[in-house]
């Protein structure tokens, strides 16, 4: 588990394509400090393994799943990424709970000077976006303050500008989307209620319907 608080602005320094998945060597002195084979980094918002740690880089390997889903794909040499070791008992939780599995990916539409900053999202995503509600893109928690059917805004401060990647993103650059979690468990736990109550009432105005005649 992740916060969504951003450690440090890391560099990839490697990418080896493979049949089976992607292997990805990140530079981050920071996160590296205390990290082991097996522990978790989120890189760009995903929860990676890592596999090796030398010196100030570590290696992790991408499948081809979260390669789909996510922004990582199309990761290169020298692109910067936010980097989060994953969250220890007992420390604050500054952001909001982030699992680093991403649900899908997103667009930066504009950036005004004030920090407001819009994304375009799946519809199939939108549903869970809501106002003031909390949402992570690239790994970054943040609030949301208008909610669309196809786009959210979020306002960024300097300190987040400045301190992730998203102070370099331009219209335009995809972004790794994870929504809250807890919105899609709600909807799991009540979808068959929903049901169950949308037929019941279909049942009684049948009922009516009869009763009518």
């Amino acid at each position: 588990m992740f916060t969504g608080i951003v450690e440090e602005v890391g560099e990839v320094v490697a990418v080896d394509h493979r049949p089976d998945l992607a292997r990805i060597d990140v530079r981050g002195p920071v996160v590296v400090a205390d990290a082991r084979h097996g522990d978790s980094i989120a890189v760009n918002g995903v929860c990676l393994t890592v596999v090796s740690v030398s010196g100030d880089t570590f290696t992790v390997d991408v499948v081809h799943e979260t390669l789909r889903r996510s922004s990582l794909a199309k990761v290169q040499v020298g692109d910067r990424v936010n980097l989060e070791r994953a969250a220890a008992v007992g420390q604050r939780l500054g952001g909001h709970v982030v699992q680093g599995h991403v649900d899908g990916t997103g667009v930066l539409l504009s950036r005004a000077e004030s920090g407001l900053t819009r994304f375009a999202v799946p519809r199939a995503l939108a549903r869970y976006v809501v106002q003031k509600g909390s949402i992570a893109v690239d790994g970054v928690s943040l609030t949301v303050v208008e909610a669309g059917e196809e786009e959210f805004s979020v306002a960024l401060i300097p300190t987040t500008l400045a301190d992730t990647t998203l102070g370099i993103r331009e219209p335009g650059d995809i972004v790794n989307l994870e929504v809250d979690v807890l919105a899609k468990y709600v909807e799991r736990l009540t979808v068959p209620y929903l049901a169950g109550s949308r037929a019941a009432r279909s049942e009684d105005n049948g009922v009516r319907s009869e009763e009518g005649r």
